[in-house]
């Protein structure tokens, strides 16, 4: 056994601290104010800089060439060290970090003085006699434990052992198995005592465990500990102190969710029974569309399940089409478009020993090896044995790609689903490439699914140059978000996986891949009783991934109108994830922007509020609508609790309700409980049933104004890179409640937002609009819904750069209708209607509450 037991030497640079101790050499890098990176190896000297992980590095890395395009390089701190008698200090502007002496452990401190992070002395770093690398953590009473990645379970991981493993979990169960598809060590520690959050990342891709205080021993303060079966102890340390900064800080290094093409965020569907039907499969998936379409299902993709590639021998072979399935690739794909519908094939990585194409692979050297480092490594899959493209190497993203390219995308494929990219080889001494330092698989397996995703983001890109590129990936390790969306794969048909699907899309939200869902009615088990199907769909409606598939154990096929008698609640709840299209996409761009989880717990958004800081099945659809859906069959009531700290109100009947408390609510199979945070406001369109074909050409926001509050709602062409250039348009709605704030005087020039005052100012509500971004919007028309509470508007204006304008007051709701432009009270809502035509540039409308005395007149 080797231990970090005391420091021997420590020595400074430009660059780095340099440690050395008993047991272990280690490095300290300040990256920033927030982010400290210590490495620590047991080896005799440290490894060359190599991640496939990290986007933002203070060093020089191997894989930066490969890299260029994602990473940025950034200068480190120069480390100032002083010594005590106890310990050597330094500091950044957020954090002092101390690095005690005898024995050697790190404690890290704001600038306020309270301890962030503390090891446990004695047992910081050590490597055990099997040449595992154990690194252990001091925990606190009130610490919370959330992220990890894809997990089942609650929410909080405390008092939990997790193992990280990339590995095929057909019909795991949603609140036990454990691991699943994605590998990501990192977590968020949040402490309920200070209201501090901390983040952990491990860049290392062996095969790992966490145990999050599970072990206990009286002889030590309680810890917590990660384990990795090779590799250095790669740890980083972010600072938040809110969760929020904490997982923005995260996806600095690992890198922001990708922005989807628009079209790619409706309603998808795929199964495996189509593609393995005999022949015409092209038809029978064209009906598929055509049914939606009478079904009054709004949809705009298909996931191609693998049997097109499955032959007359039953073998898939990759890259080759069935011709009594799909007579005419091209063909079909066209008119595929011409229905608004993008088809995404499902691509697998296993190459069979029977392929036609074995031997083109194994020349070419694409092949992970076996032992010897000479021959491919076959190993049971799909269909009998198999090798798998090695895509750590150049050798095997080049041809992957280019069959990739002949078969799929020349036949106008637009989009990949990556499948069973586990890479779950059992042989841990076969060999990889490792892009030029070749290494064994063992820590490598969770990278070859973030490569194989590389390669395909790759292939569209060098196809397509400005075509927005679209991949889906089942499996992973940090830093998928920005290449593919993902899913939690082979999910089970039951009550209970669709309630603990919640918290695993919470915890990826956290571990920074916000486009992320579950399979839609469960892809494993019978076919989904209909209320439970109505019951998913509805849930689905806030998944980034809004996608059903099945291969069900019953000969049935999951559809959204299998049951024609609950095909219109399945149709509402699609329609309402058209309706909330705008917030999506711009909760999606925000996510590639600062790393935001699309679906959030509570917690991230409430963290002042004990009620919040486990809740595993309420969650937030960004950070205005809390969701509280129904998870349990047969209910009539449902018990919700509102979040302390603001007041809420229901989404459909507009009814307040003061944060802090528990309701019950009333709920039928059409009922989504959904509730509106004060200070909201809320993009949705109506109308849209494919956001390939159709224009959202107008909003709704909904505004709940008596607080102050912003959402930025997000545009481009939905299709192509050109966003990257600057073609967007990123519109702030911000109110300000009681204010008569203005941005133009009355001759249209800019006033520095003020208006002139009148005795009524502090009765006036502004919604104020800001824009940035060169891209013309195709919005024509908005329409305001602004939720007022006690009087009624007594005049509603509109100014931007030609001036204030008063806009008409309309008593019949017929004759606003029919206007370009007008305001109406409605009193069974209680809501001030306003429309107009979109404005090119900033603009306020102005909803004054002057009282009217008739009596004084």
């Amino acid at each position: 056994m080797k231990k970090s037991d005391k420091i021997i030497a420590l020595e400074s640079n430009d660059d780095y601290i340099h440690i050395t101790t008993g047991g272990s050499q280690l490095r300290v890098y300040l990256v920033d104010d927030d982010t400290i990176r210590f490495r620590c190896t047991f080896d005799e000297k440290f490894a060359p800089e190599h991640s496939y992980a990290l986007v933002k590095t203070a060093w020089p890395d191997e894989l930066d060439e490969l890299f260029a395009a994602e990473r940025t390089r950034v200068t480190p701190i120069v480390p100032n060290v002083e010594e005590t008698d106890d310990y050597y200090v330094t500091h950044t502007a957020k954090l002092e970090i101390r690095l005690t002496k005898d024995p050697f452990g790190i404690e890290i401190y704001d600038t306020d003085g309270n301890l962030l992070y503390k090891d446990l002395k004695e047992r910081t770093f050590m490597e055990d006699s099997h040449g595992r690398r154990y690194h252990y953590s001091v925990i606190n009473a009130g610490d919370h434990f959330y992220g990890f990645g894809e997990k089942t379970g609650k929410l909080n991981k405390r008092l939990q052992y997790l193992r990280m493993h990339n590995t095929d979990t057909c019909g795991h169960d949603a609140e036990l198995s454990d691991p699943l598809y994605k590998h990501i060590p990192f977590y968020v520690r949040f402490n309920d005592h200070t209201r501090k959050a901390i983040g952990v990342f491990y860049n290392n891709p062996f095969d790992s465990a966490f145990d999050l205080g599970r072990e206990w021993s009286g002889y030590w303060d309680k810890y917590s500990f990660y384990c990795t079966d090779g590799g250095d102890v790669d740890m980083f340390f972010i600072n938040g102190p809110t969760i929020p900064e904490v997982v923005e800080r995260y996806t600095d290094l690992t890198g922001k969710t990708a922005l989807p093409p628009l079209g790619n965020t409706g309603y998808t569907h795929t199964t495996m029974f189509y593609t393995e039907l005999e022949k015409d499969v092209d038809q029978a998936i064209l009906e598929f569309v055509d049914r939606c379409k009478a079904n009054d299902i709004p949809f705009d993709m298909f996931g191609m399940a693998s049997g097109y590639t499955c032959m007359p021998n039953g073998k898939r072979y990759q890259f080759h089409w069935n011709s009594a399935k799909f007579p005419d690739p091209a063909a079909f794909m066209a008119e595929m478009k011409k229905r608004g519908v993008a088809v995404t094939p499902n691509v697998k990585p296993g190459i069979l020993t029977t392929h036609p194409d074995y031997d083109e692979f194994a020349e070419a050297g694409a092949f992970i090896k076996d032992e010897t480092g000479e021959k491919p490594e076959n190993e049971r899959y799909w269909g009998g044995f198999a090798a798998f493209p090695d895509f750590t190497s150049k050798a095997g993203r080049e041809v992957w790609e280019r069959h990739m390219t002949e078969a799929l995308l020349n036949n106008g494929i637009e989009g990949i689903w990556d499948d069973n990219c586990e890479f779950d080889i059992q042989n841990a001494d076969a060999m990889v490439d490792g892009d030029g330092r070749p290494v064994t698989v063992e820590g490598m397996k969770p990278v070859l699914g973030n490569m194989m995703a590389y390669t395909s983001n790759h292939a569209l890109t060098q196809a397509r140059p400005n075509t927005r590129p679209f991949i889906i990936s089942r499996a992973g390790f940090a830093g998928i978000q920005r290449y593919a969306q993902t899913w939690a794969g082979d999910n089970y048909t039951c009550w209970k996986t669709l309630k603990y699907n919640i918290p695993t899309i919470l915890n990826m939200g956290l571990s920074g891949a916000a486009n992320h869902g579950c399979d839609i009615g469960g892809w494993f088990g019978p076919a989904p009783e209909p209320e439970l199907l109505v019951r998913w769909f509805q849930e689905g409606v806030f998944m980034p991934r809004f996608m059903t598939n099945s291969s069900n154990t019953d000969n049935s096929v999951t559809e959204p109108f299998m049951y024609p008698n609950y095909t219109p609640y399945i149709s509402r709840a699609v329609k309402l994830r058209y309706a909330l299209a705008p917030t999506m996409y711009s909760l999606l761009r925000e996510a590639s922007v600062k790393g935001s989880p699309v679906m959030r717990p509570l917690v991230y958004e409430f963290p002042d509020d004990p009620n919040c800081w486990d809740e595993s099945f309420e969650f937030m659809f960004g950070p205005n609508i809390l969701v509280a859906n129904v998870t349990d069959p047969g209910v009539t009531e449902k018990s919700v609790y509102l979040p302390a700290g603001t007041d809420w109100y229901d989404f459909r009947t507009k009814r307040r309700y003061e944060g802090g408390q528990t309701i019950n609510v009333p709920v039928d199979l059409d009922t989504i409980p959904m509730f509106l945070r004060a200070g909201s406001i809320v993009p949705m369109t109506d109308g849209v049933t494919n956001l390939h074909t159709q224009t959202i050409d107008h909003v709704t926001l909904l505004v709940e104004p008596s607080v102050a509050g912003s959402f930025t709602m997000y545009e481009d062409d939905g299709e192509t890179n050109e966003y990257k250039n600057g073609r967007y348009l990123a519109t702030t709605f911000s109110i300000t409640p009681g204010a008569a704030a203005n941005l133009y005087s009355t001759d249209g020039e800019s006033n520095a937002g003020t208006f002139p005052a009148s005795d009524e100012s502090h009765e006036v509500t502004v919604i104020r609009a800001t824009c940035e971004g060169t891209y013309d919007s195709r919005v024509e028309r908005v329409e305001m819904d602004v939720f007022t509470h006690n009087v009624q508007p007594f005049t509603v204006s509109m100014a931007d750069q030609s001036g204030e304008r008063l806009i008409e007051k309309f008593f019949d709701p017929v004759k606003w209708e029919a206007a370009d432009e007008g305001w109406l009270y409605d009193m069974e809502s209680r809501t001030t209607r306003v429309k107009y035509a979109n404005p090119s540039g900033d603009y306020e409308i102005r909803v004054s509450y002057a009282i009217n005395d008739l009596v004084k007149m």
